[in-house]
């Protein structure tokens, strides 16, 4: 009989995969679902990515890599970080990761002891609180709700820090919320970070490029640029450069911190894959031209989905800012009685009735707020209405 650790009875598969895999099943057993579960790009990485790929395996670029990354790739996150975020690093401050996922768990590896506390707001990304458990921390979660726009305020942090505090978590834009912070929000979380000068500062920017409405990307590195000796930038090539598949992420920050999460690194996985790296060099120092024909149609996902979502009564739910997510309330359902006479009565009720009127969602449990659920709009155009034309209708035939 195999013993497991108590650390890994602490976390759990990811609830986006299952959802996932469920969706899967159903569609190989010839049911008709759309598939609103995964935050991935529907898009091909660009052209001339590949083609680097391409060009490094046949010039033998397909070896062991420096565990922090190889240097171009290093030097080219540096030049994206100066081009296009006006922040200023230099090499030693630079780690590159199998996915940006590697960088969180690496920097929660490198600097948690039994019984440290990281600041988490909810709603989240599932990684965050058990990366923070599997490597003997503790999650402290703050309920950040829609009507406060899932944004974390700063009363709230100011009142959660303690003596045990080691890191807050700031993902902007969020995900699932698909909401942004403001400079005029981020300078009065920035305004009680001061008076806490042991924590640490996790900035998962990942969406940075995926925004609506003509925002631009403010980091609370360019609002509160004292605080970047304690700040570590997790970003990688996942989501703007549809390259979820090449598993490249990277960290930026204080260079002790670098230098421990490489250590972390070294011994569970080594460097990443020199032909994506050598990929992601070309993704970093080839621009962003083919970004806004992508960012328009998520936007226009994003309305089309709305469009019949935001007339639901039962539903509650706020126009993202950004990223390619939608998040709703679902508590109006609850007590509901569907056409075959069941009974809604929890927010897995309300997955399930979802799925069976032919859409797949995730339920909001998984990002640590109920009732409420989460839509990907990383799908075509046609998928995405129909999905929320499928979602009304649903909602429409219940008593």
């Amino acid at each position: 009989m195999v013993t497991l650790s108590k650390r890994v009875q602490s976390v759990s598969l990811s609830a986006n995969a299952a959802a996932r895999q469920l969706t899967r099943q159903l569609k190989e057993q010839g049911v008709d679902i759309l598939d609103l579960t995964t935050g991935e790009p529907d898009f091909d990485t660009p052209a001339h990515i590949r083609q680097a790929a391409v060009a490094a395996m046949e010039a033998g670029e397909t070896r062991y890599t420096p565990t922090n990354g190889t240097t171009p790739l290093r030097k080219a996150v540096i030049a994206k970080l100066k081009n296009e975020n006006q922040l200023d690093y230099e090499l030693g401050q630079i780690c590159i990761a199998n996915g940006a996922k590697q960088i969180i768990f690496n920097a929660f590896a490198a600097t948690l002891n039994e019984g440290d506390e990281v600041i988490v707001p909810v709603p989240y990304w599932p990684t965050f609180p058990d990366s923070v458990r599997f490597n003997g921390g503790e999650a402290v979660l703050l309920e950040c709700p829609l009507e406060q726009e899932y944004k974390l305020q700063p009363q709230q942090l100011a009142q959660a820090i303690t003596s045990k505090t080691r890191w807050l978590v700031l993902n902007n834009p969020g995900n699932p919320s698909g909401m942004v912070y403001s400079a005029d929000e981020l300078t009065a979380l920035a305004t009680v970070l001061r008076d806490h000068p042991d924590v640490l500062i996790m900035l998962d920017e990942l969406y940075e490029h995926i925004l609506f409405d003509g925002r631009e990307h403010v980091s609370l590195l360019h609002v509160a640029p004292d605080l970047a000796e304690r700040i570590l930038l997790v970003g990688g090539v996942s989501k703007t450069y549809a390259m979820t598949g090449w598993r490249i992420g990277f960290g930026a920050g204080p260079k002790a911190l670098i230098d421990a999460m490489v250590v972390v690194q070294s011994q569970n996985s080594s460097g990443a894959s020199a032909v994506s790296q050598a990929a992601a060099v070309a993704a970093y120092n080839g621009g962003l031209d083919f970004l806004p024909p992508q960012r328009t149609a998520y936007q226009d996902r994003r309305d089309a989905i709305m469009a019949f979502l935001q007339p639901v009564q039962e539903i509650d739910v706020l126009n993202p800012d950004g990223a390619f997510f939608i998040f709703c309330r679902c508590a109006g359902l609850l007590g509901k009685t569907r056409p075959d006479g069941q009974k809604i009565e929890t927010e897995q009720d309300v997955i399930n009735y979802l799925l069976e009127s032919g859409v797949s969602g995730v339920a909001g449990s998984a990002y640590g707020l109920s009732p409420y659920f989460r839509l990907s709009i990383a799908t075509d155009i046609a998928t995405v209405r129909e999905a929320g034309r499928r979602i009304a209708q649903a909602c429409a035939a219940l008593s």
